[in-house]
């Protein structure tokens, strides 16, 4: 039975869909204000296991993950690069898009883009205007007053009265520090649309919202995202989506830990900021790294432990395939059903039905690629690997660098001519730059050391 940690109640709970069989889960996606960092990658594989392991467990899952494509970091980072809005969007976007597939991350099954819900988001504000808890500032925008929120804060243990700034007093035109944007005026030269209060575009957090509520509904099972969303975004849906819809947001509020460089928060700041794009390590091997991480903890970054994480992966998956090779020489060329060991299956789903802990998963499925008197080994291994997405039991394609083939080739001249000592020597240089060649009966073989 899967307890998941929910950061409502601040406990483990056993977790019951709204809806036997069905669950509505959805997470905060990507603002397009840049190319993927590490984190992304962290928050998009956690609740990319958290999905593939509902779906394990028989749950018919309807995922959505938004895309924000309208945001004041967006204007900004466009004007910065001297093009505009859509184009500086659509580049990030597909930037995204292009490493999250590498990283075998499965496509929400609907993605909304902000700006094509803004019919929606103005339809709140004037719910929670007739509600009497939204202000105008002239010249600004449309605010909520979250002292008419009782329980705000609920979620992040935020007291209204401790907001950072001070106590409850007039800040830039504000009733209380802690009020937020729910329409913002526009500004010359940026993207607007009509609206009761005038020319403007939605506040951040009025976004999801409002795109959670027309897709799943109110309540929906899971709300997830990055621990740095608890407050203020999500403290700020549950206020506007509660007051403005009259029902509960979500039932779970599951969020993945941060990115950490040398134990500090990574930051472009601090000068420890990593894009995926700049990591020289293959997707899977990310993967993996964030995977053997249980996912509510902090995750630190070096070279030292994706280095690790690499040889750890490599030969986990040497061992997989195997393991394959090895069913497909008992096997031979007649068909059989791939069996599966429900011994080390049911370990596998004890530790992943305690709060997603992946990392002692993958410590079960370690313990049965070694073990060499376990049955269906192959059957439980691709199991698993549905959950772990890490095509543990996939060939790939060795893309060979030209300078290795010429010394592949070289040795091959040696070995016809039979100079051994020459074709020793070369394998060695082949070894020292990380390449090991196998000679078989149908050839020579080259993969990465």
């Amino acid at each position: 039975m899967l307890k998941l940690y929910n950061t409502l109640t601040r406990k483990k709970e056993v977790f019951k869909p709204i809806k036997v069989g069905k669950i509505g889960m959805y997470v905060c996606g990507p603002t397009l204000n840049g190319i993927p960092h590490l984190g992304h990658a962290m928050s998009q594989i956690s609740f990319d296991v958290l999905r593939r392991y509902l779906i394990f467990s028989g749950f018919d899952v309807e995922f959505v993950s938004n895309i924000t494509d309208i945001d004041d970091k967006i204007i900004a980072g466009a004007n910065e690069a001297g093009i505009g809005i859509d184009e500086f969007s659509e580049k990030n976007l597909k930037a995204h898009t292009v490493e999250y597939e590498k990283l075998n991350i499965m496509k929400p099954d609907v993605q909304p883009r902000a700006t094509d819900y803004v019919k929606d988001m103005i339809g709140l504000v004037k719910k929670l205007e007739k509600k009497g808890v939204t202000y105008l500032i002239e010249g600004d925008g449309v605010y909520f007053d979250i002292s008419k929120f009782d329980d705000y804060g609920k979620l992040s243990g935020q007291n209204v009265e401790d907001l950072e700034g001070g106590k409850r007093v007039a800040v830039d035109g504000k009733k209380n520090n802690g009020d937020f944007a729910l329409w913002k005026l526009a500004k010359e030269g940026e993207p607007s649309w009509d609206s009761p209060w005038g020319e403007g575009r939605p506040g951040w957090h009025i976004e999801c919202s409002a795109m959670s509520e027309k897709i799943l509904g109110l309540p929906f099972d899971i709300h997830g995202g990055g621990s740095d969303l608890i407050f203020p975004h999500h403290e700020d849906e549950i206020a506007q989506s509660e007051t403005g819809y009259g029902k509960e947001m979500a039932k779970f509020w599951v969020h993945n830990g941060m990115v950490t460089v040398g134990g500090k928060k990574m930051g472009k700041s601090l000068g420890n900021f990593k894009n995926i794009e700049d990591l020289d390590y293959a997707p899977m091997v990310i993967r993996y790294f964030v995977v053997s991480n249980q996912y509510r903890k902090p995750l630190d970054f070096s070279k030292t432990a994706l280095d690790d994480a690499r040889n750890s992966y490599e030969r986990l998956k040497r061992l997989c395939l195997a393991a394959k090779d090895a069913r497909k020489s008992e096997v031979g060329s007649r068909k059989s059903e791939e069996k599966v060991n429900e011994k080390y299956l049911k370990m596998f789903e004890k530790e992943m039905d305690d709060d997603l802990n992946a990392p002692r998963a993958m410590a079960v499925l370690w313990k049965l690629v070694r073990d060499s008197d376990a049955d269906g080994k192959v059957g439980t291994i691709r199991k698993m690997d549905e959950v772990f997405g890490l095509e543990l039991l996939d060939k790939e394609e060795v893309l060979i660098p030209a300078k290795v083939q010429d010394i592949v080739d070289e040795r091959e001249g040696a070995r016809a001519g039979k100079d051994f000592a020459r074709s020793d020597l070369l394998r060695d240089r082949l070894k020292d730059m990380g390449w090991i060649v196998r000679d078989g009966k149908d050839g020579v073989e080259v993969e990465k050391g």
